[in-house]
């Protein structure tokens, strides 16, 4: 037995040491270390693996319980931007905003219409919209930059392709800045779709071949970690639009990259979460495979209060889920 609670020490001072690694995305950019942000992935087998160790300790009326229920805490902020509970909010919202990675309208582009016109929403953030715009109720959008489009009543007032001297060679990476005058008031808003890994299911599904499973876990890394790298130079690019706004700033996309990443910390310095703030449940946007995925987002300046927040699951017309969030501006 005593054998037994050692390893199981070991593996607990191991994922403790892995979780740790996954907080140093926070200053270590995945040009100098990718692999913390490859562990960033792994965060809910980790946090899971953590919290079950802890229990064990805590059943087996060990002292070392307290120490690990106490490191434990550090990793709270990181498990509410995956799952969160947030108590209702008491201000009243008048901007309702949608992003929606529509994969192409594959799953059938009338029925997104109708979905997003029943959301009634102010503005709404479009991700691989395909061939043809959609026909939005009280809606107009123009798309000048493949695969986003942003749809909106409010006046632009100028607009720009934040990734058009991005010489990387992918089209998948795209992002545009429109300054949009809203209730009389200058807003900068950004539309995100950071640069695909380009992994589909096939790829990542172990078949109990050592040798195949080994190749499998190989390519996707391979892939992994150059992206990962060219997030970093397009996120410094979103990163320098917002910074030099002289107006409240709005975030929102798919940006391929999950909570807790290198992609998370540096886009959402200085800006609010509204999943942090006001979601409820889990964050999960990307539903493909059966397993915990966050990649889309918005995230607002602190003068823009987050109400609600809503990753709508019940609904099956693209690989992601729609997220559907309520604020209040002055």
């Amino acid at each position: 037995m005593k054998i037994f609670r050692l390893i199981l020490l070991i593996l607990h001072l191991g994922l403790l040491f892995l979780l740790t690694g996954v907080l140093l995305n926070a200053y270590i950019p995945p040009k100098i270390f990718p692999w913390f942000n490859l562990l960033s992935l792994g965060f809910p087998i980790l946090i899971a693996g953590y919290v079950l160790l802890t229990f064990f300790w805590i059943l087996s009326w060990k002292k070392r319980a307290f120490v690990f229920m106490f490191l434990g805490l550090f990793f709270l902020n990181p498990v509410k931007r995956w799952i969160n509970y947030s108590s209702e909010s008491n201000e009243t919202a008048n901007l309702k905003i949608v992003t929606f990675n529509i994969k192409g309208g594959t799953f059938g582009k009338e029925e997104i219409q109708e979905y997003i016109n029943a959301q009634k929403a102010d503005l709404v953030f479009i991700q691989e919209y395909g061939a043809g715009d959609l026909e939005l109720e009280n809606l107009t959008g123009k798309n000048t930059i493949p695969i986003n489009s942003l749809y909106t009543n409010y006046k632009i007032v100028s607009r720009k392709n934040l990734f058009e001297n991005l010489f990387n060679g992918d089209i998948t990476a795209q992002c545009e800045q429109i300054d949009l005058e809203i209730k009389g008031k200058t807003y900068r808003v950004i539309n995100v779709h950071l640069e695909s890994f380009g992994v589909v299911k096939s790829m990542v599904k172990l078949n109990g071949n050592s040798g195949e499973d080994e190749t499998k876990v190989k390519n996707v890394i391979k892939r992994l970690i150059p992206t990962f790298k060219s997030h970093q130079e397009q996120v410094q690019i979103i990163r320098e639009s917002i910074d030099s706004s002289p107006y409240p700033v709005i975030v929102a996309g798919d940006f391929n990259s999950v909570p807790n990443s290198y992609e998370y910390y540096k886009t959402s310095e200085g800006l609010k979460d509204a999943f942090y703030e006001v979601g409820r449940g889990s964050g999960t946007s990307f539903h493909d495979y059966k397993y915990p995925l966050r990649i889309d987002y918005i995230f607002t300046s602190e003068s823009i209060k987050p109400v609600s927040y809503q990753v709508d699951s019940s609904v099956h017309l693209s690989d992601h889920f729609p997220v559907i969030a309520t604020f209040k501006i002055d």
